[in-house]
């Protein structure tokens, strides 16, 4: 709804940024509340986080950019221009996660115990930053007639079309995570298993996102009739599935 905080005329603070900041902060500090209470050496805390955020952050706006080619290649300089919107999570959350793993691995860490204790910081960290979408106006709805439609009227707003009532899926997203957060906090002392946790969370999550993407107008790409985000959370949704029925110990 405001893509820009604050205007300096010489400096500019996108909304966008500030809650992708926040969102990152307030997920590796709920991680490292979670790897106090497992007994986990929080002081690996660092390392991961450091690699998880630049994972995610080249993972999401790669695939954004792979998603509009045409566009980035007439405008080369804008893809680096992430803080004002333009990211795809599913991206995001596979060059991340690869990253994390390999630097626990490299620090001899036990990575489903880790995973547990990430899962929900990620479900924290999805409820801030969706309000980064809202404000500037990606990952937009469809058209809506329902009484909770939004209006972007911002020309500096990412959604499409301005000044018509929207689907507020970026709340959607939020509202969603918010959720997963909680059904995480109250089921974490019963999933005592390592993975299971973090195997709720991506059932979850991956349920929520492919039901909130029928209510979506941007461009995610298209596999017959779902799109390609639905595709990889699909995949998402299976190894959720695994990581909570597996009853073998798995370290790496």
């Amino acid at each position: 709804m405001h893509p820009v905080l604050i205007d300096l005329g010489f400096a500019t603070v996108h909304t966008y940024g500030v809650f992708i900041a926040l969102a990152f902060l307030g997920g590796v500090g709920w991680t490292w509340l979670e790897a106090r209470r497992k007994g986990l050496p929080a002081d690996c805390i660092p390392d991961v986080a450091f690699a998880v955020f630049v994972g995610a952050l080249v993972g999401a706006r790669v695939l954004y950019v792979l998603l509009y080619p045409s566009y980035f290649l007439e405008h080369p300089l804008e893809i680096l221009q992430f803080w004002e919107g333009g990211m795809v999570f599913s991206g995001g959350a596979v060059l991340g996660g690869w990253l994390g793993w390999r630097v626990a691995r490299r620090r001899q860490q036990p990575v489903l115990p880790w995973l547990d204790a990430v899962a929900p910081g990620l479900a924290l960290g999805e409820t801030i930053g969706r309000l980064g979408c809202f404000s500037a106006g990606c990952c937009y709805g469809q058209l809506c007639g329902m009484p909770w439609a939004v209006t972007f009227t911002d020309p500096r707003s990412l959604a499409v079309p301005l000044n018509m009532p929207l689907h507020p899926t970026q709340l959607y997203h939020s509202l969603s995570g918010l959720l997963t957060f909680g059904i995480l906090l109250a089921l974490r002392d019963r999933l005592t298993r390592p993975g299971s946790l973090m195997g709720l969370f991506l059932v979850l999550f991956s349920l929520s996102r492919f039901g909130v993407e029928f209510f979506r107008a941007d461009f995610r790409g298209q596999l017959g009739p779902f799109s390609v985000t639905q595709a990889v959370y699909a995949l998402f949704l299976g190894l959720g599935l695994f990581l909570m029925t597996n009853k073998r110990s798995v370290r790496s």
